[in-house]
């Protein structure tokens, strides 16, 4: 076994390999670069060597440094995580000349399954469905859009070295095909080094489903059930989970033995995932093999039980896999949950900054429940805009998918981040969703129910309830510790003979909440319903649990100057405990309206400015192309909302911006 193994990546990743290496008693390294100084990974390992640099490209993926690290550690063994170096064959390679074990597949089979256009031909050739497309290299934009109406739209353009959405595009129409071939292009470039592109049929309301493999050098490999990924945006997955709620026992089997097929035709070895995409009749298509661990691994060790990361390790190592086919159980559900810094009211934009508050639920495990939180960052760290704006990876495990997704639901209500924009409460509005509750989902699933975006809405009578009852008893625990304190206007009631009589205001409406003190619980009647509601909070808490008739509701709760903030479910609401009359003034206050933006092109997120597509002078029409800024290894499109002239373009190309920095201003 191992001595010592360098991980050659950062954040989650690094962490959560240090955290199975340690269990096995193999010592850790972290390597970091300039921006990562301070970062929780290089404060996990036993030892952590700097390389330097600031962006990837000048750290994480230069071979020569991270060879160096190894060679100043002693580390006999590198684990490349997810994304950076994990699917280059050039630095398995080096490595092995090295004498320092790699610890995942074979160069040969990176380069056979890295290759998407080489893996189609081979999947076909090794009876793996397939999906329709062009498997050449496209020359350039012209022929991108030949291709794609020689195939059909919709289309789906690809980076043949892509992962984790970049590179990727659809395009439904010539227009589309031509910006999309000039956008994956550009951002393979600039995330892999490898800017050839591909194109294929895009299957509409599609399934993406994916199949973890597990294979030694003893020939030996398995199948570990599936994940469903269908929940995504601009091809990045947002929610996964284990099992899949489509699949049957016999589409799993086949599909199962169609990826152990494949692994073998490349002599695979190593943890790795063929994924496919699945149409409404179960019909399978392969879509690509991911020669490494992916991002939601975690969901297929929760239904088997096994580390797949003490498995690659011991592969990696010569060890036999300790199990066979048929040894390999699915037992219950499992939720995974990716919080990014992004903001979804903004168009999901990424989001820089310190987390000035970073307070996961509690981690553990019962047999009837585990909630899990894979992370690479801690109260006080910082998202830096050089790197991918992942946080951290909730998941939750229950045996049944119900119970699964109600111990998410809590979860994320539970967890607490300020200090960057995030993804929170899009996640939990997901977890709520009928449709996702339902199972009937697709890719399309996001832009389909959130056409407009996510934005905050008002919740349902029931929801509203909960808030009208979550903001009466913070009022009356509030004034209960401070008995001798005055009542804000934010919490006033009248109380006569022992009942504290309110009415709140939520989103424009009032709610009446009569609330009855009694030794270790509160009795509330809200609108007429009767209901007992116990809590243990404690006035500047910021969770409050309710249990209501035996069932439990948290809520994220903020002070403001004239309400209670209150998050539950997905909901954002406001919430003012008023006496009758003050709730009547209240509804006579005037509402500030928002400044008029119109006339300019502000920059949605901190970010570097690549090109600017138009001119002082310049005529604009609505959906025009304006600038593109890349932010977080992504290039951002900053399209036109009026028809005007640009009267002022005050920055050029290679400007880094700050969020609101105006970028342009137009005569509209």
């Amino acid at each position: 076994m191992f001595k010592k193994i360098l991980v050659a990546n950062r954040g989650e990743i690094a962490c959560r390999v240090f955290s199975t290496a340690k269990k096995m008693g193999i010592k850790t390294v972290a390597i970091y670069s300039d921006a990562d100084a301070q970062a929780l990974h290089t404060r996990t390992a036993d030892e952590a060597v700097c390389i330097g640099g600031l962006t990837a490209a000048e750290s994480y993926l230069q071979i020569d440094k991270v060879i160096d690290a190894c060679r100043k550690s002693g580390a006999d063994a590198v684990h490349p995580g997810y994304g950076f170096l994990s699917e280059q064959a050039a630095f398995a390679e080096r490595l092995a000349a090295e004498g320092i074990a790699f610890i995942g597949p074979s160069p040969s089979a990176m380069l056979s399954m890295g290759d998407k256009i080489t893996s189609k031909k081979l999947s076909s050739e090794a009876g793996v469905n397939t999906v329709p497309g062009f498997m050449g290299i496209i020359d350039d934009a012209q022929h991108c859009v030949k291709i794609a109406s020689e195939i059909g739209y919709p289309v789906m353009i690809k980076a043949s070295a892509g992962g984790g959405g970049k590179g990727m595009r659809i395009a439904w129409n010539d227009a589309e095909a031509l910006e999309g071939f000039e956008r994956s292009k550009s951002e393979a470039k600039s995330s892999f080094g490898d800017d050839r592109i591909f194109v294929e049929k895009f299957i509409t309301s599609p399934r993406h489903i994916e199949i973890q493999v597990l294979a030694d050098s003893h020939g030996n490999c398995l199948y570990l059930g599936e994940r469903e990924c269908s929940i995504q945006r601009r091809n990045q997955k947002v929610v996964e989970e284990a099992p899949s709620p489509f699949l049957d026992e016999a589409t799993r089997r086949a599909m199962g033995e169609q990826a152990v097929a494949l692994s073998r035709a490349v002599d695979y070895v190593s943890a790795g995932t063929v994924e496919f995409i699945v149409d409404s009749e179960k019909q399978f298509y392969f879509l690509e093999m991911n020669t490494r661990l992916q991002v939601e691994h975690p969901v297929t060790e929760l239904i088997t039980g096994i580390d797949l990361v003490e498995q690659m390790i011991r592969v990696a190592a010569g060890e036999k896999l300790g199990l066979t086919q048929d040894e390999v159980k699915l037992n219950g559900w499992a939720i995974e949950s990716r919080l990014y810094a992004e903001d979804p009211k903004r168009g999901f934009l990424p989001s820089i900054g310190r987390l000035s508050r970073y307070r996961p639920p509690v981690s553990g495990a019962s047999d009837e429940l585990v909630v899990r939180n894979d992370t690479g960052v801690d109260e006080g760290g910082e998202i830096s805009m050089y790197y991918d704006p992942m946080i951290a990876k909730l998941c939750t495990w229950s045996p049944t998918r119900e119970a699964a997704i109600d111990a998410m639901s809590r979860a994320l209500d539970q967890f607490e981040l300020e200090g960057v924009g995030n993804n929170l409460q899009f996640l939990s509005a997901i977890m709520n969703h009928p449709r996702f509750k339902s199972g009937n989902i697709s890719t399309a699933f996001i832009e389909e129910e959130y056409p407009d975006g996510f934005n905050d809405v008002e919740p349902p009578a029931d929801i509203k309830k909960l808030f009208a009852m979550a903001a009466a008893v913070i009022a009356r625990k509030s004034i209960r510790s401070n008995p001798q304190g005055r009542q804000s206007n934010v919490m006033s009631g009248a109380r006569a003979n022992g009942r504290h009589v309110s009415k709140v205001l939520i989103a424009g409406e009032q709610v009446p909440v009569t609330l009855i003190d009694q030794q270790d619980h509160y009795q509330l009647e809200v609108e007429g319903q009767q209901l007992r509601v116990s809590t243990d909070w404690v006035a500047g808490n910021t969770i409050l649990s309710l249990l209501v008739d035996d069932k439990a509701y948290d809520f994220k709760l903020s002070r403001r100057v004239a309400a209670i903030g209150l998050e539950h479910g997905g909901y954002l609401v406001k919430a003012q405990v008023l006496s009758e009359r003050k709730a009547e003034l209240a509804l006579l206050m005037p509402v500030k309206q928002a400044a008029d933006m119109s006339r300019y092109l502000l920059c949605p997120m901190p970010g570097l400015v690549t090109t600017l597509l138009v001119k002082e002078g310049d005529k604009i029409e609505p959906g025009q192309p304006l600038a593109i800024v890349e932010a977080m290894k992504m290039e951002n499109v900053l399209q036109s909302e009026v028809s005007g002239v640009v009267s002022s373009v005050p920055v050029a190309a290679g400007d880094s911006l700050q969020v609101d920095d105006i970028i342009m201003e137009f005569e509209t």
